[in-house]
């Protein structure tokens, strides 16, 4: 489902559309809803009924939590949103490292420069 999907969608099913706006969180930013609303449209015939609404939206905050704010989860169920969002482009999602990936970057710069500075002084 792209974008034009997706509007196309929400411009013929206009109480689908409405009810699923009233999901947003006014914190939420275009940016962030977007691609989230998207994330609802395509998983909603499987999760139908009320308590099933709510299992959604928890799986929609998941992943839009993953995607844009790097919130870590089990991999089982990073693995279950990561299948359900299959085919949503987000633009200018942020990249996130661990800390182990940080560490690790930051040990081999200073591997670097002392290797740089033992050449150096070794050429003197």
């Amino acid at each position: 489902m792209s974008v034009s999907d997706v509007n196309d969608f929400i411009r013929q099913n206009r109480a689908v559309a409405d009810q699923v706006e009233a999901f947003r969180g006014h914190w939420e930013s275009d940016k962030h809803w977007v691609p989230r609303r998207e994330f609802i449209l395509r998983n909603m015939n499987d999760f139908e009924g009320e308590l099933h609404m709510d299992q959604l939206l928890s799986l929609s905050m998941v992943w839009a939590n993953n995607v844009f704010l790097g919130c870590r989860y089990s991999t089982e169920l990073l693995d279950k949103v990561k299948q359900m969002a299959e085919g949503i482009e987000v633009e200018d999602a942020p990249v996130f490292k661990t800390r182990d990936e940080i560490v690790k970057q930051q040990q081999q710069q200073q591997q670097h420069t002392l290797y740089i500075h033992t050449k150096t002084y070794l050429s003197i």
